[in-house]
């Protein structure tokens, strides 16, 4: 049941972005800065009753800031360069490499 209504609340998200994107584009750029998954994350995270993995949990998504911006940038740059959806593949994968870096370099060096 947990997962049930988590994944209705990532829907209910979802439906509001979309609904909004046929208002206008501020408010769809805005809404996924609402912490709707991270409350989900840290939810399911906070149920195990472990405060040291909640509070590592927090850390983890506060790390993924850069990586955020990188691909809104990218998808900025790349937006009159490509398709829409390309653009937004071309970011994903400026994402990843990014997040990539931010977890893995640590254990590197």
């Amino acid at each position: 049941m947990e997962v049930l209504w988590k994944g209705l609340v990532g829907g209910l998200v979802t439906m509001a972005i979309v609904l909004a994107a046929r208002r206008g584009n501020v408010l769809p750029g805005i809404l996924p800065l609402a912490p709707t998954f991270a409350i989900i994350a840290l939810l399911a995270v906070g149920a195990k009753g472990d405060a040291a993995g909640f509070r590592e949990a927090c850390l983890a998504g506060a790390k993924t800031i850069p990586a955020y911006l990188v691909f809104l940038a990218a998808a900025w740059w790349l937006g009159d360069r490509l398709d829409y959806r390309l653009a937004i593949l071309g970011a994903l994968a400026a994402w990843l490499a990014v997040a990539a870096l931010i977890f893995w370099l640590p254990r590197w060096l």
